[in-house]
């Protein structure tokens, strides 16, 4: 989760930078089910909230969350990965 912080990295898109990600997920999703959610919100001072659960097996399945925003949008990125 930490390698995907936005304050690890550049607010500018970088198209090279994207394709990484995309390599990377897929090679660290191939040997499990994987659930991705994303929340899109137009920042107009209306309220979000946003929560998931999942039963699992902690040794071999997780989960990671990031929130990102700039000064028009919020993004919230849910992974949930599960050992098959």
């Amino acid at each position: 989760c930490a390698d995907f912080s936005p304050d690890s990295h550049q607010n500018t898109f970088s198209l090279e930078e994207v394709l990484l990600w995309i390599t990377d997920s897929i090679l660290i999703f191939c040997s499990v089910l994987s659930s991705v959610t994303c929340i899109i919100m137009q920042k107009n001072g209306a309220g979000l909230q946003s929560a998931s659960s999942c039963f699992w097996d902690n040794t071999t399945d997780g989960s990671c969350t990031v929130r990102w925003e700039n000064k028009h949008l919020y993004c919230i990125v849910s992974v949930f990965g599960l050992a098959i």
